[in-house]
Formats: C-alpha cells, sequence, structure tokens
C-alpha cells in the first residue's frame, strides 16, 4: 500500500502515495532521489501571509453566507440582541493554486499561517469565538486556490428599537460585517447567494417575537480612513401581543368594568361604593407598576401599553370621583329638606315642594353671593342691563354677572339620582370608543 504525505507550512498531510515530503518536496521513503510534489510547490515558496492576494493589484472579493443558529435574548432594556451565528468567507489565493481537482479540509490552526480577511461585526457589544473541544474554526483549501474559511460565533448586537408601540411593535434589526483595515481599493465583500446566503432565521422560534422577513443588503461605510465594504442583514420581529393581552389589558379592562358596578348601589352604601372605588383604584396602580417594572430602563418612552393602562385609570378614578359629587349633592338636598319633614297631606305636600324650591333657590343665591368674579357680587337673578342711565363700568359687570348666573346654573345639579343614571350609559359608552380609537391607531397607523 502506498502513502503520500502533503507538507504544508512544515506541516503533513496524508496522500496515497509511498514518498514523504518536506516543504514542498517529496523524498523516497527508501531511496534517495527527490522530486517535487508536482502542483504543490507554490504553498510553501514565496508565500506571505502579511500580504493580501492580488497585493498591488486588484481588490480580493470576499463572499460570505450566515447561517444563524439561534437568538437567544432580545432585550428592550439594554436595546441589543444576542445571536449565535455561523458565519463563512470564500475568496481565491492565487498563491494556493495546486494540480488536481480535489479539496482539503486543514487543521485549523493553519489558519495562523494563511491571509485571512479582518472582518468585524459592527456595532457588537461583545462577542467571542467557541473553542469547546477545539477553536470552532474550518480551513478548507481547493485546487482552484479557493478558501473556505469558517466561524462558529455568539455575539451580542446592539439594535436600535423604537417602543412607542409596545407591546404591538414591530422592531428591525441588523447584523452588519465590515472590513476593519481593508478599504474597498482592498477587498470587496458580496453574499454568496444573495438572500439565499442566509439559512436558519426562518426557522427560529422566539419567546416573545415571530421573525416577519429579512432580507440581505451590500452597503459601503464611508470613515474618515476610506470607504470600507459592508454587508448587512436585516430582519423585522414582530411582537406577539396575546400575552399582553392576558396579563395586562384583560385584567385592566375587568378593573374598569368593576368600578361600573358602583353605579347600581345606592347612594346611602357609603361603604359599598366607597369600597369599589378605592379598591379599584390601589389595584389599578399597582397593575401599573408592574407593567413598568420589566423595562424600568426605557421609562422615557410613553408606550402603547402605558396609553391604556392611564385610560383605564382615568375612568377608575373617574367613577370614584363620581360617586363622591353625587353624594355631596345627595346630602345638600337631603340637609335642605330636613326642616319640612313631618306627616303631611296632598296640600301639605304642595307647599312643602314651593318650600323645597324656595329654600334650594335660596341656597343657591347664598352659595353664588360668597363666589366673587373681580370683586363682582353675584346675583340670583339676570339684571335687565340695557337701562340707560347704567354707567359703561356698571353695564359691564352686570354682562358679567348674568353670564356667572347662567354658568353656575348649568353646572347646578338639581337631582343628584340622575348622576348614576347618566353614568350607566356614559362611562361605558366612552370607554367603547376609546378602545375603538386606541386599537385602530395602534394596529394600523
Amino acid at each position: 500500500m502506498f502513502c503520500r504525505y502533503f507538507c504544508f507550512f512544515g506541516l503533513c498531510l496524508f496522500l496515497p502515495t509511498q514518498r514523504r515530503c518536506s516543504l514542498g518536496h517529496v523524498s523516497n521513503l527508501h531511496g534517495s532521489d527527490t522530486t517535487s510534489l508536482p502542483g504543490f510547490e507554490n504553498l510553501t515558496m514565496g508565500y506571505n501571509k502579511y500580504l493580501r492576494p492580488y497585493f498591488g493589484g486588484e481588490p480580493v472579493q470576499i463572499a460570505m453566507s450566515l447561517d444563524i443558529a439561534s437568538i437567544s435574548s432580545i432585550s428592550e432594556s439594554d436595546m441589543d440582541y444576542t445571536a449565535t451565528i455561523y458565519l463563512r468567507q470564500r475568496w481565491t489565493d492565487p498563491r494556493l493554486v495546486f494540480h488536481g481537482n480535489k479539496s482539503f479540509t486543514l487543521d485549523a490552526r493553519l489558519v495562523e499561517l494563511l491571509w485571512v480577511p479582518d472582518t468585524y461585526i459592527v456595532e457588537s457589544k461583545r462577542s467571542f469565538l467557541h473553542d469547546v473541544t477545539v477553536g470552532n474554526r474550518l480551513i478548507r483549501l481547493f485546487s482552484n486556490g479557493t478558501i473556505l474559511y469558517a466561524l462558529r460565533i455568539t455575539t451580542t448586537v446592539a439594535c436600535n428599537m423604537d417602543l412607542s408601540k409596545y407591546p404591538m411593535d414591530t422592531q428591525t434589526c441588523r447584523l452588519q460585517l465590515e472590513s476593519w483595515g481593508y478599504d474597498e481599493n482592498d477587498v470587496t465583500f458580496t453574499w454568496l447567494r444573495g438572500n439565499d446566503s442566509v439559512h436558519g432565521i426562518e426557522k427560529l422560534r422566539l419567546s416573545q417575537y415571530t421573525v416577519e422577513h429579512y432580507y440581505t443588503l451590500v452597503s459601503k461605510s464611508q470613515q474618515e480612513t476610506g470607504s470600507y465594504p459592508r454587508l448587512i442583514l436585516q430582519f423585522e420581529l414582530r411582537r406577539n401581543v396575546l400575552y399582553f393581552i392576558l396579563e395586562t389589558y384583560v385584567p385592566s379592562t375587568l378593573l374598569v368594568m368593576l368600578s361600573w358596578v358602583s353605579f347600581w348601589i345606592t347612594l346611602d352604601s357609603v361603604p359599598a361604593r366607597t369600597c369599589i372605588g378605592v379598591t379599584t383604584v390601589l389595584s389599578m396602580t399597582t397593575l401599573m407598576i408592574g407593567s413598568r417594572s420589566s423595562l424600568s430602563k426605557t421609562n422615557c418612552f410613553i408606550k402603547a401599553i402605558d396609553v391604556y393602562l392611564g385610560i383605564c385609570f382615568s375612568f377608575i378614578f373617574g367613577a370614584l370621583v363620581e360617586y363622591a359629587v353625587a353624594h355631596y349633592s345627595s346630602s345638600q338636598k337631603c340637609a335642605a329638606k330636613a326642616p319640612q319633614e313631618g306627616p303631611v297631606n296632598e296640600l301639605t305636600k304642595e307647599l312643602e315642594e314651593v318650600n323645597i324650591t324656595n329654600i334650594l333657590n335660596s341656597s343657591i343665591a347664598s352659595y353664588k353671593r360668597k363666589i366673587s368674579f373681580t370683586s363682582i357680587e353675584i346675583s340670583s337673578d339676570n339684571v335687565n342691563c340695557s337701562d340707560l342711565t347704567m354707567k359703561t363700568h356698571e353695564k359691564i359687570k352686570c354682562v358679567l354677572r348674568n353670564k356667572m348666573h347662567r354658568i353656575i346654573g348649568y353646572f347646578t345639579i338639581q337631582n343628584p339620582s340622575n348622576v348614576d343614571h347618566y353614568s350607566k350609559l356614559l362611562f361605558p359608552l366612552f370607554f367603547m370608543l376609546v378602545n375603538v380609537f386606541y386599537w385602530a391607531y395602534y394596529l394600523y397607523f
């Protein structure tokens, strides 16, 4: 059985012959005659790893492809993502051409003896090359001088996120590869097969996101030291909103609906209505704090979920204020009725109604007299301001007095029980309208 060793920079590769080589020459194991291994002399003679292929001439064309093994985490607070990728680079070095049509997979340690591109990941915060059990690198040499160089890398890359529509947002992230020292006069970057150069990303299963689509770009980075080639993988991530609907949107909506229960409880049940109002307000506050705890470092954003929680809190607080207004008006009315209580007949009832009306009018009048607007006393009756004997400043006072009288009369609650009656209709109606505008805006605009 014949065997042959192909020596590459002092290291020998096993080939089917009986001879042994050293530094590009072959020696017979049993004799003294020596011949060169055809086609491999140029691998060791005159090779300089510090000079790129075609040095001083045309740029080296480097074709790349990617396999996305995983995207382990996407952080909104740090605005980055962590991915494990298989980066494959191909280029042709005419100094490594040999005869034949075979390819050889060399020991990864031989990379230190070859010229390789100085590719780096733009916007990378932390990166490392896997080295278990050995450095996860691959070097393969083809007969036409083409070199395949593959790496397994885990990197954390910055991704600028717009969280204004969180959690109904779609984020666009990039993975950018660029030459560090060689400008476009020395190297050019291309994708090996366009969009088909990227694999694995369509099979990813992420906890909060779904990969919508991705595409590749070829660009240049203009720096002070020159123009550098850059390859871009851009992909869009759509957040899965169902989790947030179950965790935040549904509980907050139910709390708003719970606050409406107080409208069906009589005004005299002070403990019941107060308990419902205070409990829903505190529960809503706790829910708001909990929803923001996971994004504590991005509080500068007014997110969609913050807007919805603010709307729910406003409706709950409004229901509590509604009871305070209705109860105060009811107590004022009862206080006015108190002196007129007693057994009455039909005639007495009519007189009582007249007296109550008079008392209410007198109460309103006394209340209005306490309000001053630029030292103007407000009377309970409109005054005819067209009297010719009145001076100009008196007419102005008269007009303002009548305006204030109309405004106060407009906001005066005549029947406190109607407050709950109208609230039963208005609160749900306005809440539904606000929800329609909210979801339409954040889902379609």
